[in-house]
């Protein structure tokens, strides 16, 4: 009897291992398909300019992270729009900004490389997780300045964070045209510019 306990037990406590055990795999990976997410993001006055704060979700396809890993730079962008509402017109688009940031895994050292493009200044990392959470960090990242800003407008501000693919050549652009791994791009997350 009790050798019969001990062996449902034992077949108990494998059953919950195995279980968690695909939890936690899951949770790391989510969608072997990937997907870009903007889970917030917000704007602040600083001195003269509006700087953005943002807080994205970012999980590379199973095509772009082989890519990554056999050292084809991915180039990770984020378009904000700034559009002022009318009342009786449309509402106008004032400005479209990008920011790319370029992800590269240089295997002779282990290392993954987050680089601003036009920042030019770059950070590594141990693993892909911590690369992946910076990118997903946006802090203090300059939109406009006050003074470009009409005092008496009503203005909000769009954000989409997506895979860019523009750096490759034509025929590697095309082909990717037709494999959805390589399409990742979140909704685009929207809120009002608080004065």
């Amino acid at each position: 009897m009790r050798l019969n306990f001990h062996k449902k037990l034992v077949n108990l406590i494998s059953l919950i291992l195995f279980l968690s055990a695909l939890n936690v795999s899951a949770q790391m990976r989510p969608n072997h398909e990937g997907y870009f997410d903007v889970r917030s993001a917000t704007t602040i006055l600083d001195k003269q300019n509006y700087l953005l704060d943002a807080r994205l979700q970012l999980f590379l396809s199973d095509e772009a992270l082989n890519a990554l890993n056999s050292g084809v730079p991915l180039t990770i962008e984020l378009n904000v729009e700034i559009i002022r509402s009318r009342r009786f017109l449309p509402d106008a688009k004032e400005d479209e900004l990008q920011f790319q940031y370029e992800l590269e895994y240089r295997p002779l050292s282990q290392r993954y490389i987050v680089r601003d493009v036009k920042g030019d200044t770059q950070d590594s990392y141990a693993t892909l997780f911590s690369a992946l959470n910076k990118l997903g960090k946006v802090q203090d990242l300059v939109l406009t300045q006050n003074s470009s800003l009409d005092p008496q407008s009503k203005y909000r501000f769009r954000l989409q964070a997506l895979l860019s693919t523009k750096q490759y050549s034509a025929p590697l652009r095309m082909l990717f045209f037709w494999r959805n791994q390589w399409d990742l791009k979140s909704e685009w997350f929207e809120w009002q510019l608080k004065r």
